[in-house]
């Protein structure tokens, strides 16, 4: 009881750890005082891979990650990797976030995600734990954009419901026998202007998915943009 702290239940969840985690020999399993020390200063994490708690866990990873909350982002990612979770599955989980909730807010976000991704891959556990916290604490620190998101939803919705637009004549390839078929013609190289742009038609009946949020690398984003569609 002096190491439980005079807790009756850690003692118990201590002794369930030690015959959980103790090979049997000759038909039975020994725990004796080393095998106890150690299990009662181990937690026995409640976490199933197979159940609720696994996606109740990844989900509170996420979104602490999206909320710029690093500390519980680096929580709930030692927990995952302490209770066994593949460091794999957390990685893909990061790189999604850092596109889909930083998006170019923080276009290095992505970058970070995909190194620590490819990283965590060659290094495996232990060290990994190191690269994923690393990109974790990156995500979670960098500014916001869903905006990237956004557009393809609702590009998408377009393609399905929306209007049924063709290629311009002039976007379309014009090698083997495109050119005989007016494929390319009148297109203008964007680089042959000044400033490397050139006001043309880049779609059939225009419609807006991207919009650039207030939040880091998209203000720049959006100024551009804007000085474009005024033609300055």
């Amino acid at each position: 009881m002096e190491n439980s702290s005079g807790d009756a239940r850690r003692l118990l969840n201590a002794l369930e750890l030690a015959v959980l985690t103790t090979k049997p020999g000759g038909g039975r399993r020994v725990i004796d005082e080393a095998v106890a020390r150690e299990s009662i200063q181990r937690r026995s994490l409640r976490y199933d891979r197979s159940s609720d708690e696994h996606y109740d866990h990844i989900s509170a990873f996420i979104k602490s990650m999206r909320g710029s909350d690093p500390d519980a982002a680096v929580y709930w990612l030692a927990k995952m990797l302490e209770a066994g979770e593949d460091p794999r599955f957390v990685a893909r989980r990061i790189l999604i976030c850092a596109s889909e909730d930083v998006g170019n807010a923080n276009p290095m976000a992505l970058v970070m995600a995909q190194s620590a991704f490819s990283a965590a891959e060659v290094l495996g556990m232990p060290e990994a734990r190191i690269i994923l916290a690393q990109a974790a604490i990156y995500v979670a620190c960098s500014p916001k954009s869903n905006a990237s998101y956004m557009a393809v939803n609702e590009a998408q919705a377009e393609v399905k419901t929306g209007t049924e637009r063709e290629v311009p004549m002039h976007l379309r390839d014009a090698s083997k026998d495109g050119k005989a078929l007016g494929h390319g013609k009148g297109y203008k190289y964007p680089h042959d202007f000044g400033g490397h742009y050139v006001k043309q038609e880049y779609m059939p009946d225009p419609k807006t998915f991207y919009r650039p949020t207030e939040q880091g690398f998209e203000i720049e984003i959006a100024k551009r943009l804007k000085r474009l569609r005024e033609g300055k």
